[in-house]
């Protein structure tokens, strides 16, 4: 992604969580810290299964009365419905308002540039009214516009910014080991962890309770992760659900297919520094995982 572009990612689907109760309801419930949810700072987090595993995921930015979640527009009425059944007596409202936002990509570089103009220097700013943040899973998926239609176009016109193809900003992340399309296929298909969401900075283990949180603990603490998701490249189509092989041995399967395609290895199976640069097979189509 150039200096001088902007990707539009019209599948995102915007969550309004409001309420007196808003902030302890959330935090009873995602994997990272609402602390640190606030005007200067943007975090990325989810939602496990009670066993700890990978349910939900999205970022989670400050509103003016509550919180916004961003998300995959695929999952946004299952999220909303989820965290409905939690509310009970909470004085928290949610609602879908998707309708009235649109999420826009920029280069870190141009984000950085922003911030010298404005005089801010924070991971969060506020810009012609609407948040914009660096991707707290990875600088180099740059940062992100969370605006209204009509404003994100001004921004567009006032910066000089052309609009620039999504795949591109699909094969950063998946060069990158960071899955962005396909997530339904990792739903209750792996650990928490084993989606790297230690990595992508999505957990805090110091917060206390969360759904999830003691398994989660328990396989962070005894070093238990056994089991890494890792990108893939092939010309072959890869098939959800098929061995992943490396020197005649099984070391993993395939969780997401192509074009970008992510597999699920066992990692007490083979050593890392084994694995970079060399073909796998998978049903007899060669592969490479990317490091």
């Amino acid at each position: 992604m150039e200096k001088d572009q902007i990707i539009i990612l019209e599948d995102r689907g915007i969550i309004s969580v409001i309420g007196k109760d808003s902030k302890e309801f959330l935090q009873n419930i995602i994997t990272n810290d609402i602390n640190k949810v606030n005007a200067s700072n943007t975090i990325f987090s989810g939602i496990f299964t009670p066993q700890g595993k990978y349910l939900f995921e999205f970022f989670l930015i400050k509103s003016e009365t509550g919180y916004y979640l961003e998300c995959d527009s695929e999952f946004t009425n299952e999220i909303i419905n989820y965290l409905k059944k939690y509310i009970l007596r909470s004085n928290v409202e949610i609602k879908d308002m998707s309708g009235k936002f649109v999420v826009g990509v920029i280069n870190k570089d141009k984000f950085e540039e922003i911030k010298i103009k404005e005089k801010k220097n924070n991971q969060t700013i506020f810009f012609r009214s609407s948040p914009l943040f660096e991707d707290p899973r990875s600088s180099k998926l740059g940062a992100r516009i969370l605006s209204n239609l009509e404003n994100l176009y001004l921004t567009i016109k006032k910066l000089s910014l052309k609009i620039a193809d999504k795949s591109e900003y699909f094969r950063i992340a998946h060069l990158n080991g960071i899955p962005i399309k396909g997530l339904r296929n990792l739903q209750n298909n792996l650990f928490g962890l084993e989606a790297n969401f230690d990595e992508l900075s999505a957990i805090d283990f110091k917060k206390g309770c969360y759904i999830g949180q003691e398994n989660t603990a328990r396989m962070k603490l005894k070093n238990k992760l056994r089991k890494k998701l890792f990108a893939l490249n092939s010309s072959s189509n890869l098939e959800i659900g098929s061995e992943i092989i490396m020197e005649n041995n099984s070391i993993g399967k395939i969780l997401i297919s192509n074009p970008y395609a992510f597999g699920l290895i066992d990692t007490t199976k083979i050593s890392l520094t084994k694995l970079k640069n060399k073909e796998v097979l998978v049903e007899k189509h060669k592969a490479k995982i990317i490091l």
